[in-house]
């Protein structure tokens, strides 16, 4: 390891002594948070979650990736500590995720973890039993404090932005969170890892389910819900082959369910009929929509509510999807100068931008 580093934290209180629990996973942004924190001379606890086994029989990369984090954690003089929260990850990430889809929704369960495991069980824990100022991950965002207010912003790297997954934070966790890789880019955090010598300085990005990994969706879920043949169907009604429950599918899929009618394009699920178990195919532009209801609104600030009900909008509804201009109006997103929003599901969230800054969101409607 180098003397200095080439790359500072952006640290958003630089004080010194201050104490910091960091959820140390394995990967290399969490890896590198850790790091920049020693070297910006907080007091540093490494604590990794615990929140899914192979004791049932599906494959988990948790074991190895804590290994790794040990590993980081005795290279970087810390203490680091194992908790788990499988059973409260269970009952409000994963049975969530099954109700979600059972209804025919689409739900984004890193919302709800990062909502409710990692700040809130491990946020409060951490305060409560390690008597830290602060908790901090590898998220790619960034928090800063406008006088008495915390503001989240985007990470500066746009492709691994991780702010739409953020967006439901409150105050109180804005205000005792950190996160030190926000303002860098992704090669700059691998650059960091092998200058330390960090064995997981290449490893690939996590993808799939938090803290699951990545996993067949649809066999994942027939753990839990039964098989149901039903009909695909054009926007016409004609019936042109079958799938296993409109429950497995997501608007915008393209794959996963077997057309006995050959069409001659690229079908796209552009429907869901729940009460029929009927699938919707066509052309991805058939899914197109210039407005979608919405509920559960929420805001990060109280004073982004004039900004919401007043101003143009940047609007996103997915993980790193395309930026919307559009505008909130009486429980609906709406489309603005001739934009459009494609692949629209149900369940999902729309996150609503001004320029960098996170203002909230909304849970889409049907």
């Amino acid at each position: 390891m180098k003397a200095s580093l080439k790359f500072k934290p952006e640290v958003k209180f630089l004080n010194k002594g201050k104490k910091v629990a960091v959820g140390l996973s394995g990967g290399v942004d969490s890896s590198v948070s850790t790091a920049l924190l020693v070297s910006a001379g907080y007091e540093v606890i490494g604590v990794n979650m615990k929140c899914w086994s192979n004791a049932d029989g599906r494959e988990c990369e948790a074991d190895k990736d804590r290994k790794i984090a040990i590993q980081v954690a005795e290279k970087l003089g810390i203490e680091v500590k194992v908790w788990d929260f499988e059973k409260e990850y269970r009952q409000k990430v994963i049975d969530y995720f099954y109700k979600e889809f059972e209804a025919g929704r689409t739900p984004n369960p890193d919302i709800i973890c990062n909502k409710e495991i990692k700040f809130g069980m491990f946020l409060d824990r951490a305060i409560k039993d390690l008597g830290v100022d602060f908790v901090a991950t590898g998220h790619y965002a960034r928090v800063v404090k406008d006088d008495e207010v915390y503001r989240l912003l985007k990470g500066v790297d746009d492709s691994k932005d991780q702010s739409y997954f953020l967006h439901t934070l409150n105050q109180y966790q804005l205000a005792h969170s950190i996160f030190p890789v926000g303002h860098l880019l992704k090669k700059e955090v691998r650059e960091i890892a092998k200058e330390y010598d960090f064995a997981n300085y290449d490893k690939p990005d996590s993808v799939g389910i938090c803290f699951v990994g990545d996993v067949d969706i649809k066999e994942f879920l027939k753990q839990r819900i039964d098989v149901s043949q039903g009909e695909v169907v054009t926007t016409s009604g004609e019936v042109i082959g079958t799938h296993d429950g409109v429950w497995f599918y997501t608007i915008g899929q393209r794959r996963g369910f077997d057309i006995t009618k050959y069409q001659g394009k690229p079908l796209y699920v552009i429907g869901k009929d729940i009460k029929n178990n009927k699938l919707i195919v066509g052309d991805m532009v058939e899914s197109n929509k210039i407005e979608f209801p919405i509920s559960n609104l929420y805001l990060i600030a109280e004073d982004y509510k004039k900004m919401i009900e007043k101003e143009l909008l940047d609007i996103r509804i997915r993980h790193l999807g395309g930026l919307v201009k559009g505008k909130v109006d009486d429980n609906k997103v709406i489309a603005q100068d001739g934009s459009f929003f494609q692949g629209v599901a149900s369940g999902q969230s729309a996150v609503f931008y001004k320029d960098d800054f996170v203002l909230g969101g909304a849970i889409i409607e049907e």
